[in-house]
């Protein structure tokens, strides 16, 4: 059995060690020495180049998957509509987006329909007598018990069926017992989809605070 052999060059640490030679011949220790001698400590990588090759490497595998991940999550989140910020598109009974284009072909002016708006929210789109698409939308919910209001086209108002509240064609409450106007949404187009928004400014109905905001 031989003794174990290091082999350290000058002011660096051990860079070749065997615990145990196998018993061999002369010419093969000889050998196993000569190569061991041939490994200089400056061709031994320090720390900081084996730190920056494992970045370089971890960075080169993080940029293919950090490409598949984006294209997954974008194909799951819709993008955002510059300019629309927390909007969100009006919606069909069916689920899809309201198409200004599509809309105006079937609701002419003074025309007081649903769609879902936010939150889910039953919303009437309006029709302006220009036919055009109100800046605003009208929350149908009654603000006396919360019933989904009904819009009457002959009485040119809304008429609550629960506990006969009105509101006239604005959504400005005109007989209660419902204490306050509907809630408003604004109504705005983007790329021909109808986007609604909260509405946080003054109710131009009262000049007053929005209840609901």
């Amino acid at each position: 059995m031989q003794s174990a052999l290091v082999l350290t060059p000058v002011g660096a640490r051990p860079i070749f060690s065997v615990a145990q030679l196998p018993k061999a011949g002369r010419a093969s220790r000889n050998a196993l020495v000569t190569r061991a001698a041939a490994i200089t400590a400056d061709e031994v990588p320090d720390m900081g180049k084996r730190t920056t090759m494992n970045l370089l490497l971890l960075g080169a595998g993080a940029l293919p998957v950090g490409y598949m991940a984006f294209g997954f999550v974008s194909l799951v989140v819709p993008p955002k509509v510059a300019g629309a910020g927390g909007a969100q598109s009006a919606k069909t009974a069916a689920g899809d987006d309201v198409k200004a284009s599509v809309w105006l072909q079937s609701h002419k002016k003074g025309d007081h329909s649903l769609v879902q708006g936010l939150k889910g929210d039953a919303t009437y789109l309006v029709v302006t007598d220009q036919g055009e698409i109100e800046k605003y939308g009208i929350n149908a919910v009654c603000t006396h018990l919360g019933c989904v209001v009904p819009w009457n086209d002959n009485e040119n108002k809304f008429k609550c069926p629960c506990h006969g509240s009105q509101y006239n064609a604005e959504g400005k409450v005109v007989r209660g017992p419902a204490p306050l106007s509907l809630a408003l949404a604004h109504a705005d187009i983007n790329n021909d989809i109808v986007f609604l928004d909260k509405w946080t400014e003054d109710d131009f109905r009262t000049g007053q605070k929005p209840w609901w905001s």
